[in-house]
């Protein structure tokens, strides 16, 4: 439970999938543990995710 007696929020880990509650005592959120946190980590440093260039114009002429 969280604050107010609410159920805490579930979250998918982003790195195998597995449920993990999203409270305060989870130092590892929102992976499901250090292992996910380092994975993750690693990818980072590994330059696996990158944000897409936009593609070139087809036309490369100068205009003039």
């Amino acid at each position: 439970m969280s604050v107010g007696g609410s159920p805490a929020r579930v979250v998918s880990c982003p790195t195998c999938g597995k449920a993990v509650a999203w409270v305060a005592e989870n130092c590892f959120r929102p992976f499901c543990s250090e292992r996910c946190k380092k994975i993750d980590l690693g990818a980072w440093a590994a330059e696996d995710y990158r944000v897409p260039e936009p593609e070139p114009p087809l036309d490369t002429e100068l205009p003039g």
